[in-house]
């Protein structure tokens, strides 16, 4: 059952990279993204920006950088996909807006998210970045960010509402200095019970 799970995983990441349901919508199809059926942490952010889309390397970025920061994490840990998968709402890089990035491309989530969860099962934590992310897996009983991240340990440990880390969220942060305070260390803690259960279960016989 478990090779079948590794097989099908391989199969269907395969598929995503090739995929192109967007061409003709954004600047160049390059999907970005990273899983393993061992994987017991999944984050799930927004798309990739320039940076990401132009290195293949997801959280490759400013951004990127505070979150590994957030969840007290090295890069090394990071990037250990048999640990943390790391899908995003897009798998793309969708373009620029007037205002920063365009949003993600609505196709990625509902053509594979759903396919790519089934062949995940070990996940025990989520990490859910930003507006889309909250949207898209969150109930509507909250209608904002601030509100959903606010009401945090409603969904932990299994899942983490988090606002997302790019720089243009500075004045957010300063706003709001509970985050830091109280959700980010309980967030650690969570990554880190999550993150040793699954050093723990490489090592079994």
């Amino acid at each position: 059952m478990t090779q079948t799970i590794a097989s099908d995983l391989t199969d269907l990441l395969e598929r995503i990279r090739d995929c192109q349901l967007c061409r003709g919508f954004i600047p160049e199809p390059r999907p970005v993204l990273r899983a393993d059926k061992q994987a017991r942490l999944l984050v799930i952010g927004q798309a990739p920006g320039t940076k990401v889309h132009a290195s293949g390397i997801p959280w490759d970025d400013a951004s990127g950088r505070r979150l590994r920061q957030w969840m007290g994490v090295s890069d090394e840990e990071f990037y250990d996909e048999s640990r943390i998968a790391i899908v995003p709402m897009g798998f793309c890089y969708p373009g620029k807006g007037k205002s920063g990035d365009l949003p993600p491309r609505p196709e990625c989530a509902a053509t594979w998210h759903g396919e790519l969860l089934r062949r995940l099962p070990n996940i025990a934590t989520t990490l859910l970045i930003g507006q889309y992310a909250h949207a898209h897996y969150l109930s509507k009983d909250f209608s904002t960010v601030t509100e959903r991240v606010r009401h945090w340990a409603r969904l932990a440990p299994s899942q983490f509402p988090l606002p997302h880390p790019s720089p243009r969220n500075i004045a957010w942060l300063q706003r709001n200095p509970w985050f830091e305070r109280d959700a980010v260390p309980a967030l650690q803690a969570a990554v880190r019970t999550t993150l040793a259960s699954t050093k723990h279960s490489a090592h079994a016989p």
